[in-house]
């Protein structure tokens, strides 16, 4: 499992320290790792490669039809999402933030890093996003983003705006009380509390039973954040600009999952990719109606016979078009943002996970863009039948 039963030791986690896991990890790391002096440190997203300049929004939505699964009194289930869009150059309201510093002094403190690295060298990372720019002309397909568990949207950001260059609108969700902290309107923080369910659980058995819950409960906020999105009275007010016939769901870790789920829920959903992540709800012995789907992973541990026997199960009720692609020197959190800040800050390299921070997002973007560009758009990709030159850490797996 890669969430709490597929144990790293300190150092193997060394790279990834500053923002890797969620509190139900949070035991994996027996002390803070030393770090130079942050406060002096400026991070910066990798620029996006595709040829639209990068438009970014934030929604707060909510769903009055669902209670909270993880703090009822709460009321309905609310969403904070980040829409990352194609956008004609210049305006907007200046460059779109990466995360509040209260989002980022709870991640820090969740790691035991909130005396070392200060929360505002993370918040203040550089994107490449402006903030309420102008929409570039045209309708474009429609991405679905989930994060892992316990693990803020923004650390898929240089993803999400590398895609939008390219020509998609980009939904990234922070699913209530799923997240280290997550702002909402009003100076609200809500934390972790599914984090706290799942570390509570008694055993594998039970854990796995959350996990699961997480998963299908993504997939019911992801089909609504669609609905919100595409349907009558959209929440965006630049929803013309999606092409709601064109619909995928991308996920990291339990994201990936959920990516799935998506696709098991809602028929809109025509594509999905799961990056790393356990299929805590099984893909069915009947499939997934024939729709395409993407595996990306660790070669280490998302190999074939691998740990993680959900996706040898899953590989083999997946019913349409399927490549399952392993990345060498990979580690979990390769398919985010967290290799290339980690590196900005100087920490060491991980030895299970030497793969530097522009090869991970190298990779993570161009495979990810490929299957979606095939998919969603019909254009072959020669970088999806086999070995790659280019990227030769690429593993086609073939069961």
């Amino acid at each position: 499992m890669t969430i709490r039963l597929r144990r790293r030791t300190a150092a193997a986690l060394t790279a990834l320290v500053l923002l890797a896991t969620p509190a139900v990890t949070a035991h994996a790391v027996s002390a803070p790792l030393p770090t130079p002096a942050a406060s002096a440190v400026a991070l910066e997203l990798p620029r996006p490669t595709g040829p639209y300049a990068v438009g970014a929004d934030v929604l707060h939505l909510t769903d009055h039809s669902r209670t909270d699964p993880w703090v009822p009194g709460a009321g309905d289930r609310e969403l904070m999402v980040s829409v990352h869009y194609p956008a004609r150059p210049g305006g907007g309201s200046g460059p779109a933030s990466y995360m509040s510093t209260e989002e980022a002094r709870l991640m820090l403190a969740e790691r035991g890093l909130d005396g070392i690295v200060p929360a505002t060298v993370v918040s203040s990372t550089s994107t490449h996003a402006r903030a309420d720019a102008r929409a570039a002309h045209g309708r474009f397909p429609l991405v679905l983003l989930s994060p892992g568990f316990g693990t803020p949207r923004a650390t898929l950001t240089s993803l999400a705006e590398d895609l939008a260059s390219r020509g998609y609108v980009v939904a990234s969700v922070d699913h209530a009380y799923e997240s280290t902290g997550t702002a909402f309107p009003g100076g609200r923080v809500l934390t972790c509390a599914a984090c706290d369910v799942a570390e509570a659980a008694p055993d594998e058995a039970a854990e796995r039973k959350v996990l699961k819950t997480v998963s299908t409960g993504r997939a019911d906020d992801l089909s609504f954040v669609l609905d919100r999105l595409t349907g009558p009275r959209p929440a965006w007010k630049k929803s013309h600009m999606i092409d709601r016939r064109r619909v995928a769901a991308v996920g990291h870790s339990i994201g990936g999952s959920a990516a799935a789920s998506a696709m098991l829920a809602d028929p809109r959903v025509d594509a999905g990719v799961n990056m790393d992540g356990t299929f805590f709800d099984p893909i069915p012995r009947s499939g997934l109606g024939g729709r395409p789907f993407l595996m990306l992973g660790t070669d280490s541990f998302h190999h074939p016979t691998g740990g993680d026997e959900s996706w040898d199960e899953g590989w083999q009720r997946l019913d349409g078009w399927k490549r399952w692609l392993t990345v060498q020197g990979s580690g979990h959190f390769t398919f985010t943002d967290i290799p290339g800040l980690g590196e900005q800050l100087g920490l060491p390299v991980d030895p299970e996970a030497p793969l530097s921070g522009d090869r991970s997002a190298r990779i993570t973007r161009d495979y990810v863009a490929a299957f979606l560009d095939l998919h969603l758009r019909g254009r072959e990709q020669p970088l999806l039948d086999g070995p790659s030159p280019a990227n030769p850490e690429v593993v086609v797996q073939h069961p």
